[in-house]
C-alpha cells in the first residue's frame, strides 16, 4: 500500500471504536495527522504529501550544499557570442534560410564585388536605417567584416526581398533572379562606372553557330551568360559536362534550319561557342530535375569530379585557367528538404573555410575535402566515394562551383559597424550585470533559506500553524516570484482547515510563519484553533455508517423476506427497496461532500439561489419518493409499493432522515383517485368521437378515392380546401384517441394572407403547393363542418366554357387571391435563393471536351405559375405599403417550411458537391475547385446555364448561381504545386518571391 494511503487510513483507524459525540481533541489531532513523526533528510525521495510534518524534498537541498553562482542565473556569459580574432562572422537561420545565407557568404568573398558595392549609396543621417535591398546588402557585408559579433541576423536584408523564412527554395533559382534584381538596382545609379558591375564580373558571352548543310554557311546569334547550367547525369567528369553542353546538334526533319543564303528549309548543325568568359565563372550542376512519372522534382547523386584549376582552353580560342573558388553543398536525399552548406575560399589567404549558418569551421588537413558533406540519413555515401586524382575533388552533393580569374569600405560604412559595435558592447555589459545581480540576490537568499530552515518544523506541545506546500516549493524556487500566502482554498464550510486539505500543506514553527507573514503577507493564519471538530465528527458518522451499510444490507434482505401483518408496517417503493443500498451510498457520499472545501469560501458565501434550489431538488429525489404523488401523498398504483416491517423501516430510515413516511395505515391520495376515475370516462368518451369520425370521414384517414387538381372530377364543380396540418393532427388523434384529446377545430387562416386573401393560385397548387393542403369532396366538407369549428372556408370552383374541339376551363378560389401578398412570397422567395449561407452547389467536370448538355436550373420561385414568377419584383406596391412588412413577416413564419423546392439533385461520376454562400466571390470559389479537383483557377473555364462566369470578384448571388445549381468546369493543363499556387492566387506572394513561383509553375 502506498504511504499516502497508510497515512489516511491511520488518520482514521478509530472510528470503528468512537462515537461522533465521543470525539475528543486527541481523535482530532489524529485525524489531522498532527503526531506523525517527521522525516529525516536522506530518508525521503520526495516529499511525502500525506504527512504535514514532512518538510524534505521540497526544494531545499538547492540551499544547503556548496553555493553554485551559476544556479542563480539563467544568463549565458554574453561574451560566448562575441567574435575571435581573426574568425569570419556566421549568418542566423531564420527557419529555412540555410540557402540565402550560403550565397551571402559566397558573395561577401568576392572582394571586387564587395568593394563596388561599398561605394554604391552615400547616406549622413544620423539615424539612418538600411530601406532598400542594396543597402541591406552592403550595410550586411559591412557587419560581416568588422563587426564583433560571432553570428550576425540577415532578417533585415530577409524582410526586404520578400521570403519567407519558413519555406525552403529553390536555391539556383534564387541566386540567378537575386543577381537580376541586383543589377537592376545598381544600373539605376548615378554613378556610371557602376551600371555594369554585374556583367562585369559575372556576364559572359557565347554564339549559338548554326551551319547550313547546304551551302555550308553559317550564321551567329550572339547570347550573354551569368551561370552555365551543366547536365550531370551520365557524366563523371566536369569537362564531359562542359562537352555536352557545348555539343554539336542535328537540325533535321521538321526542326530543319531557314537558310537565307538557300532561301528555304535546310538541313544544318548547331552548337554553342564560347566567346568570353566572366571573372566569376558560376557553374550550376542540374542535380535537381523534373521526374516525369511522378510530377515531381528529384535529387540526382551523381558523383562529380572537378579540379582545383579549370582549364577552359580547350572550349576558347584563347587560354582561360580558372581557380576554384567556392562549393555550394545541397545535403539531403531530397529535392524539397535538407540543408545547405557553402566551402569557400578566402582570396586574400587562400584558405578553405565551411560556412553553415552560425557555425564557421577551417578547412585543413583531413579535413579539406570539398563538396563533401554527408547525406542527411544516409551513412553509406562516403564508402560508394570513387577515387580522385591529385588537385580534383568529388562530390555527390555539390550544386553549384564557383570559379575565378587569377576591397575596402568607406567611412559612412565604418560608423555604422562601429555603431552595432557599440549596441552589442553596451549589451554584453547589460547581461554581465544582471548575471551579477542574480548571483548577489541568489547569495542572500540562500543565507536567508538556512536559517529559516532550522526553525521551520514544529516542536512538540509548541505552537504551530499550516502553510501551503506549493507556497514552500515557490519560496525555495528562485525562479519563481514568492506571493502572498493564500489559505483560503484549504478552508471548510466552518471557516477552518478541512481534513481532506490536510496533504496540501505543511505544519511549521510558530516562528517561522511569523517571519513568512510579516515578509510576504497573506491570510488566513491556520493554528491549532484551526481544526475542524465539526468536520471530524460528521466525517466519523459518515465512516461509521459506510461500515455499517454491507452489514446492514444482509441483514434487511433477510427480514424483507418474512410476512408483514395487514395492520402493521410502512409502505416502501417497490424501485426505492432494490436499490437503497446504492442510494444509501450516495447519500453518505453528499454528506461527506457538504463538509468539503468551498475555495475560500466560508459560511455559505457565494453560493447563488439556483444552485441551493438545485440541491434541494436533488435531496427530494431520495429514497421512497417514487410513492410519492404529484399532490405529495401516497401513490394510488399498488404496483409501485410494498409493506415493510418496523424494524426494516427503522434500519432503512438512519441512511434516509428526510425520506417520505406512509404507514400502512395511511389512505391513498384522494384527488389522484379522482383524476384516474376522470382519465378513465374521458378515454372512453374520445374512443367513441374518434370510432364516429372515423366512419363519417373513412376515405379521408384511409386517402382512397381522393380528388386532384391534375384530372379535376368530371362530375364536380367545386372543392374545398383544408391545411394538410389539421388532417395530420385529426389522424394522430383517430389512431391514438387515450393518448391525445379530440381536434376541435379546423385552422384555415394559416392559409391565408394577413389581409384575408388567398395565396395560391390553380396552376401554383398543380406545381408544388398543393403539398400543404387537402383537397376535400363536397360531402366531406359536411361532416367537416358538423363535427369541428371552422375559422375560414376555403373552396376553388371550376368555370367552364365549350367550345366545337376543345374545354376551356378557368378556377376562382374563395377567397379570391391577394395579388400584393402574392407577389411579395415571390419576392421573399427569390431573395432567399440569392442570399443562402452554407448551400450546396455541384461541379461537373467535362472531359475529352465532350459537348456540355444544357440542364435545368433549379427552380428559384416555391410556388405560382411561370408568368406569375417572371413578374417584375420592382412592381411590388407593397414596398412603400404600410402592410408590406406584416406581410413579409407571415410569409417567413408561416409559410416558409412550405417553400417548394426541386427534385433531389442526382450526383453524376466526376461530379462533386461544394458548400458555399451567395455573398462569396467566384475567385473563392475557384480556390474551392482547385483543392477538389487540382485545378489552378487560371485553367478554369466556368459555365452555368450556358453562361460563361468570368469575373472573379463578383459574389456567386450576382452571378445567379443558387442552392444547388450545376457549374460546368472545363479545365486546362492542371498544374503540380497546388498549395504554392493557392497563396500565388490570393496574392500572398508578392514579385520579390517570384522565383519560387518561377520553380513551381515552369518546372
Amino acid at each position: 500500500m502506498a504511504p499516502r494511503l497508510q497515512l489516511e487510513r491511520a488518520a482514521w483507524r478509530w472510528v470503528d471504536t468512537v462515537k461522533p459525540e465521543d470525539v475528543t481533541e486527541e481523535h482530532i489531532e489524529m485525524a489531522y495527522r498532527i503526531r506523525v513523526p517527521a522525516c529525516k533528510r536522506g530518508a525521503c525521495r520526495r516529499n511525502c504529501k500525506g504527512n504535514p510534518n514532512c518538510l524534505v524534498g521540497i526544494g531545499e537541498h538547492v540551499w544547503l550544499g556548496e553555493i553554485d553562482e551559476n544556479s542563480f542565473h539563467n544568463i549565458d556569459d554574453p561574451n560566448s557570442e562575441r567574435r575571435d580574432k581573426n574568425k569570419f562572422v556566421g549568418l542566423t537561420n531564420l527557419g529555412a534560410t540555410c540557402y540565402v545565407n550560403t550565397f551571402l557568404q559566397v558573395w561577401f568573398h568576392n572582394l571586387e564585388l564587395r568593394k563596388t558595392l561599398y561605394i554604391t549609396i552615400r547616406k549622413v543621417q544620423k539615424d539612418y536605417e538600411p530601406q532598400t535591398i542594396c543597402e541591406h546588402l552592403q550595410y550586411l557585408f559591412a557587419l560581416l567584416q568588422n563587426s564583433n559579433r560571432r553570428y550576425i541576423d540577415p532578417s533585415g536584408l530577409v524582410k526586404a526581398l520578400g521570403l519567407n523564412t519558413g519555406q525552403q527554395q529553390d536555391a539556383q533559382e534564387f541566386s540567378k533572379l537575386f543577381l537580376s534584381l541586383l543589377e537592376d538596382t545598381l544600373s539605376k545609379q548615378k554613378n556610371p562606372n557602376l551600371h555594369n558591375v554585374i556583367q562585369q564580373q559575372f556576364c559572359g558571352q557565347f554564339a549559338y553557330v548554326t551551319v547550313c548543310n547546304q551551302c555550308g554557311r553559317a550564321s551567329l546569334l550572339p547570347s550573354r551568360f551569368y551561370e552555365l547550367e551543366l547536365n550531370i547525369q551520365g557524366h563523371k567528369q566536369l569537362t564531359d559536362c562542359i562537352t555536352e553542353f557545348l555539343k554539336e546538334e542535328k537540325l533535321e526533319g521538321d526542326n530543319r534550319y531557314f537558310c537565307e543564303n538557300c532561301q528555304s528549309k535546310q538541313n544544318a548543325t548547331r552548337r554553342i561557342k564560347l566567346q568570353t568568359l566572366p571573372r566569376t565563372l558560376n557553374l550550376q550542376l542540374m542535380r535537381f530535375v523534373f521526374d516525369r512519372q511522378t510530377g515531381h522534382k528529384k535529387k540526382l547523386n551523381t558523383f562529380i569530379s572537378f579540379p582545383e584549376i579549370l582549364d577552359m582552353g580547350p572550349f576558347l580560342e584563347q587560354k582561360g585557367k580558372l581557380c576554384l573558388s567556392a562549393v555550394l553543398i545541397h545535403r539531403g536525399v531530397s529535392a524539397y528538404s535538407g540543408h545547405y552548406i557553402a566551402h569557400v575560399r578566402d582570396s586574400r589567404t587562400s584558405d578553405w573555410y565551411k560556412f553553415n549558418d552560425e557555425e564557421i569551421e577551417k578547412m585543413e588537413g583531413k579535413k579539406l575535402q570539398l563538396g563533401i558533406e554527408e547525406d542527411i540519413a544516409d551513412t553509406k555515401s562516403q564508402a560508394r566515394k570513387p577515387k580522385c586524382s591529385k588537385g580534383y575533388h568529388c562530390s555527390r552533393n555539390a550544386y553549384m562551383l564557383v570559379y575565378k580569374q587569377w576591397s575596402e569600405y568607406d567611412a559612412f560604412l565604418q560608423r555604422l559597424v562601429e555603431r552595432d559595435n557599440k549596441k552589442f558592447e553596451e549589451w554584453c555589459k547589460e547581461m554581465a550585470d544582471m548575471r551579477k545581480q542574480s548571483v548577489d540576490k541568489g547569495k542572500a537568499k540562500h543565507e536567508e533559506v538556512k536559517e529559516l530552515y532550522k526553525l521551520l518544523p514544529a516542536e512538540d506541545g509548541k505552537l504551530f500553524e499550516f502553510v501551503p506546500l506549493d507556497w514552500l516549493k515557490n519560496w525555495l524556487d528562485d525562479a519563481t516570484a514568492t506571493k502572498s500566502i493564500d489559505n483560503l482554498k484549504f478552508l471548510c464550510t466552518h471557516g477552518k482547515l478541512h481534513p481532506d486539505k490536510i496533504g496540501e500543506v505543511k505544519r511549521i514553527s510558530l516562528k517561522a510563519a511569523d517571519h513568512f507573514f510579516k515578509r510576504y503577507g497573506g491570510s488566513p493564519r491556520l493554528d491549532r484553533s484551526s481544526l475542524c471538530k465539526d468536520c471530524v465528527v460528521q466525517r466519523c458518522r459518515v465512516l461509521r455508517l459506510k461500515n455499517q451499510l454491507n452489514e446492514d444490507y444482509k441483514d434487511i434482505s433477510n427480514l424483507v423476506k418474512i410476512p408483514v401483518k395487514s395492520n402493521q408496517g410502512f409502505w416502501v417503493g417497490k424501485a426505492s427497496l432494490r436499490s437503497w443500498r446504492q442510494l444509501a451510498l450516495e447519500q453518505l457520499e453528499e454528506d461527506e461532500e457538504e463538509t468539503k472545501h468551498t475555495n475560500g469560501k466560508t459560511n455559505g458565501e457565494g453560493l447563488d439561489i439556483s444552485s441551493k434550489e438545485q440541491q434541494n431538488d436533488e435531496e427530494m429525489k431520495t429514497f421512497n419518493e417514487d410513492i410519492v404523488c404529484v399532490h405529495g401523498s401516497l401513490s394510488i398504483s399498488d404496483g409501485e409499493k410494498r409493506l415493510v416491517s418496523d424494524e426494516v423501516w427503522n434500519r432503512i430510515k438512519v441512511y434516509f432522515p428526510k425520506a417520505p413516511e406512509f404507514t400502512c395505515q395511511q389512505e391513498p391520495c384522494q384527488q389522484c383517485i379522482m383524476l384516474d376515475r376522470e382519465g378513465k370516462e374521458n378515454e372512453a368518451l374520445n374512443k367513441m368521437i374518434a370510432n364516429e369520425q372515423k366512419a363519417n370521414l373513412l376515405n379521408l384517414f384511409q386517402e382512397k378515392n381522393r380528388p386532384t387538381l391534375q384530372k379535376w372530377p368530371q362530375d364536380t364543380e367545386v372543392l374545398y380546401i383544408v391545411s394538410l396540418f389539421f388532417v395530420e393532427e385529426w389522424k394522430k388523434f383517430i389512431r391514438k384517441p387515450a393518448k391525445g384529446n379530440p381536434v376541435s377545430s379546423v385552422g384555415n387562416s394559416v392559409l391565408l394572407c394577413p389581409h384575408g386573401g388567398f395565396m395560391f393560385t390553380y396552376d401554383s397548387m398543380v406545381k408544388g403547393d398543393a403539398q400543404q393542403i387537402v383537397l376535400l369532396w363536397p360531402g366531406e366538407w359536411d361532416v367537416i363542418r358538423r363535427h369541428f369549428l371552422v375559422d375560414q372556408a376555403i373552396s376553388i370552383c371550376r368555370l367552364s366554357e365549350k367550345t366545337q374541339n376543345t374545354m376551356n376551363a378557368q378556377y376562382r378560389t374563395q377567397p379570391d387571391l391577394c395579388k400584393d401578398c402574392r407577389e411579395g412570397l415571390i419576392f421573399q422567395q427569390q431573395r432567399d435563393m440569392r442570399e443562402y449561407t452554407q448551400a450546396t452547389v455541384y461541379i461537373r467536370k467535362v472531359v475529352d471536351n465532350k459537348r456540355i448538355m444544357k440542364e435545368a436550373v433549379p427552380e428559384l420561385n416555391a410556388s405560382g405559375s411561370d408568368a406569375e414568377d417572371e413578374k417584375e419584383v420592382a412592381k411590388v406596391k407593397g414596398e412603400s405599403d404600410p402592410d408590406f412588412y406584416q406581410v413579409i413577416q407571415f410569409l417567413i413564419v408561416s409559410y416558409k417550411s412550405g417553400i417548394r423546392r426541386s427534385a433531389r439533385h442526382r450526383k453524376l461520376r466526376g461530379e462533386k458537391a461544394l458548400i458555399v454562400s451567395a455573398n462569396q466571390t467566384l475567385k473563392e470559389l475557384k480556390i474551392q475547385i482547385m483543392h477538389a479537383f487540382s485545378v489552378a483557377p487560371f485553367d478554369q473555364n466556368l459555365t452555368i446555364d450556358g453562361r460563361h462566369l468570368t469575373d472573379d470578384s463578383a459574389t456567386l448571388g450576382s452571378l445567379g448561381v443558387i442552392p444547388d445549381s450545376i457549374i460546368f468546369l472545363k479545365a486546362d493543363e492542371p498544374i503540380a504545386d497546388y498549395a504554392a499556387m493557392d497563396d500565388v492566387y490570393q496574392g500572398k506572394l508578392n514579385l520579390k518571391q517570384m522565383y519560387s513561383v518561377n520553380l513551381h509553375l515552369f518546372i
